[in-house]
């Protein structure tokens, strides 16, 4: 069984840049606290599940160690899609320079992971061509100073652990050029303008299929008042992932063909996708994993009547609105349950959408506990996650 998990590395205009990889073959990986391991099994998944499908065609960042570089097994990655991430335990020896020496000569990219004042790496930033500075392990002035050593010359510098879009905003004043953290997903309220024609149909239809009773002729006016959803629907259904025998034309044809239960799971899809279309894709693809994960844990976690596929799909809604949480909510009717946990209230959902997180961020340790907790085992978890990156990155791709 593999573990993985991806966070993205994004540009000063919040584009995905790439990725940095966490993985692990096993549990036991995690505990023992072997990173030559670590970084052994992210290159050998890298390798078996491909950089292309992993990064979306993207740079991937590797986490390396000594032994990793002096080896050369990173050489087994393409140069042109690989950033050789050096970890802040590697010591800046000769076999170390001269490792990275050889890989700059082969077309590798060099980042520094976690660097700070008066690094003992300092002789690796002459070769490196992303320094990664994390926001927690320095001053502000620090950071400062840092940007202006090495961010003048052929060096590019990451912030890392960036939470909120004030952090993303002052390291960016500062000079930083990437950066790295979950501040995409805690939006602000930038301004207090009315929320535009088109996103408020989304939460229409949100709030259309979340109704007990299903209204099959609203619904279809709904959808067809929004041009850009009903060609989403329609691309959607004809696709391969859905294998219908016959083409579908019309929302009626649809809404005529699909189980009311199919129903409400299709609009509430294509209308995360309509709310997330000018974001970053990693967004969307996030709640698309987040909400497959939670449907796969239905049948074997308690949940009451919620919708653990919603709950998922849901959860970045915020940041695909570029609203607080609390007002989208207001205007989906949600059940109590799944509405607490939306809002950081307590819950008995709680557990479950911790696991989504702890998965999602590589917290392989926490992972294993909410399973055990949840009474599930570690190794079908995983499972349940891996199948839903595979089917979100198949929903996603028709974009």
């Amino acid at each position: 069984m593999r573990y993985v998990a991806r966070q993205p590395i994004f540009d000063r205009d919040e584009r995905v840049f790439g990725y940095e990889l966490l993985f692990r073959n096993g549990l036991e990986n995690c505990f023992s606290g072997n990173l030559d391991e670590a970084s052994r099994a992210t290159l050998d998944s890298s390798l078996l599940m491909g950089l292309d499908v992993l990064c979306d065609g993207r740079r991937a960042f590797v986490n390396c160690t000594r032994d990793t570089l002096i080896k050369g097994l990173v050489t087994l990655l393409p140069s042109a899609s690989t950033v050789v991430e050096i970890l802040e335990s590697v010591p800046a020896d000769p076999d170390v320079v001269a490792a990275c020496q050889s890989l700059k000569a082969q077309g590798y990219m060099l980042a520094l992971d976690d660097y700070i004042s008066e690094d003992a790496r300092e002789p690796l930033a002459q070769l490196a061509d992303i320094i990664k500075v994390e926001m927690q392990l320095t001053t502000e002035d620090q950071r400062s100073d840092l940007v202006k050593q090495f961010g003048s010359c052929q060096c590019l510098m990451l912030a890392e652990k960036i939470e909120t879009h004030a952090e993303f905003v002052r390291a960016r004043d500062q000079g930083f050029i990437y950066f790295q953290g979950y501040f995409f997903r805690r939006p602000e309220m930038l301004s207090t303008h009315d929320m535009p024609a088109h996103r408020l149909n989304y939460l229409r239809m949100l709030q259309e299929v979340s109704h007990p009773d299903l209204d099959p002729a609203g619904l279809e006016k709904l959808i067809k008042a929004e041009a850009s959803v009903c060609y989403r629907l329609l691309r959607y259904l004809n696709s391969a992932v859905f294998g219908f025998s016959k083409e579908i034309h019309s929302v009626k044809h649809a809404l005529a063909l699909l189980g009311e239960r199919d129903v409400r799971r299709w609009v509430r899809l294509v209308a995360a996708v309509g709310a997330g279309q000018d974001k970053t894709s990693d967004l969307l693809l996030s709640a698309l994993v987040r909400a497959r994960f939670g449907e796969l844990l239905s049948p074997t976690v308690p949940h009451g009547e919620s919708d653990l596929f919603l709950l998922g799909l849901l959860s970045l809604i915020d940041a695909m609105l570029e609203m607080p949480m609390e007002v989208v909510l207001e205007k989906i009717p949600l059940d109590h349950e799944t509405k607490a946990v939306l809002l950081g209230k307590a819950s008995v959902l709680r557990p479950v959408y911790q696991l989504m997180l702890a998965h999602e961020s590589g917290e392989w340790e926490a992972a294993a506990s909410l399973s055990q907790g949840l009474n599930l085992s570690s190794e079908d978890v995983a499972g349940y996650y891996w199948e839903a990156q595979r089917w979100a990155r198949e929903i996603s791709a028709g974009e």
